[in-house]
């Protein structure tokens, strides 16, 4: 096992769990928000700045490592530790998500899902075997199955066949699986409690290293959908294993899903709504472009410790994104991430004190109440 984990705590009023991740000696505290590094770089910053926002794993993409430069290059520059010069933990996901996204339903069969490569239109197919053999090519330390992405919007019919379809291709993929990297399970079944039951326990019958929750990053999903996705779900999954919410980078996703029982979260929304002016703030999410910014000469967040917050204005980051000059985004990356990191770090101190439920609804009377300002 590259890295090991422990449940520490949980919390007295919810289901929130403090847990701790071994990795090469160094020790990670969850609940825990992982920046995504798409293409092996999480956008605009490098590997020095990831650190400095205390981020312990990162992300990268399998879809797209794998079209460019291709699985067998970063093989031979050493797995994607070297490759990239990160050398904390790496998680790399199956690449469904992106397949599912350029398919069609047709398109899925039981081999695996037929799909035209974005960049010059070739027809691919991916399998759980394949998906299995580049991960292990990228060596990253935890690697994900195979699973099925339906909509938000589909039939309790058919995703129970996904549901399923997915189990089997779990196990294809762990039979697939030939080396040291943890393997994660994926549990799916929309909003609905049987079908979460059903595919959480028999993924669990398999046999993971850990379980992620899928399906609740759609992006026409409502709020209570998403939260009793993860209800149902970490019900039926053991305590002493990682438990994974994919594609959640909202903070108050973050919160109601520590509340009930998820280890870790990922999502592309730090440095996304930095390359277009946003910043997360503890008084709502702001965009710099506002000329109300233009010269306000305090930090992004006067409770923020990032480098971006002790360094520059609101308003000197305000001229560098309205001019395009890619500093400002990278700064606002900076701070983004670290204003999620943080928020966990905050979560972990409310679980150790048994406060959970309190610091939930202090959050949001801060955040969300000045947010709707904000956006007027």
């Amino acid at each position: 096992m590259r890295l090991e984990f422990e449940l520490l705590k949980t919390d007295h009023n919810s289901f929130a769990r403090l847990g701790k991740i071994t990795y090469k000696g160094k020790e990670y505290l969850t609940p825990m928000f992982m920046p995504v590094g798409t293409q092996a770089c999480v956008k605009t910053l490098s590997p020095e700045e990831v650190k400095s926002t205390n981020a312990g794993i990162i992300l990268a993409n399998t879809y797209h490592l794998w079209l460019r430069p291709g699985a067998i290059v970063v093989k031979k520059a050493g797995g994607l530790h070297k490759f990239m010069n990160y050398h904390g933990p790496i998680l790399t996901d199956s690449g469904g998500f992106q397949v599912f996204s350029l398919s069609n339903p047709k398109d899925i069969s039981e081999e695996g899902v037929k799909f035209k490569n974005h960049l010059n239109g070739d027809e691919l197919l991916l399998t759980p075997e394949k998906s299995i053999a580049i991960q292990e090519a990228l060596d990253s330390d935890i690697i994900m199955s195979f699973d099925e992405c339906p909509p938000a919007s589909a039939s309790h019919e058919y995703l129970n066949e996904s549901v399923q379809r997915t189990l089997r291709w779990a196990k294809r993929g762990k039979l697939a699986h030939k080396t040291d990297q943890l393997l994660f399970g994926i549990v799916q079944g929309g909003a609905y409690e049987d079908l979460r039951k059903k595919s959480a326990l028999e993924t669990v019958k398999i046999g993971f290293d850990g379980y992620a929750i899928g399906g609740v990053a759609n992006d026409h999903e409502s709020k209570e959908d998403m939260y009793k996705a993860f209800s149902y779900s970490t019900k039926y999954l053991p305590e002493n294993k990682i438990r994974y919410a994919m594609g959640i980078g909202e903070p108050i996703d973050i919160i109601e899903g520590v509340i009930r029982g998820i280890d870790i979260f990922d999502c592309v929304s730090p440095t996304r709504l930095a390359r277009h002016g946003h910043a997360y703030t503890n008084n709502g999410k702001i965009n710099i472009k506002n000329a109300q910014y233009k010269e306000d000469f305090t930090p992004i967040d006067e409770q923020c410790h990032c480098y971006a917050c002790q360094n520059f204005s609101k308003a000197y980051i305000r001229h560098l994104i309205v001019c395009n000059e890619s500093f400002g985004a990278r700064l606002l990356s900076i701070h983004n991430i670290n204003f999620l990191v943080t928020l966990t770090d905050n979560l972990k101190e409310s679980i150790k004190n048994n406060k959970v439920m309190e610091f939930k609804e202090n959050f949001i009377k801060n955040y969300y109440k000045n947010e709707v300002q904000n956006e007027k």
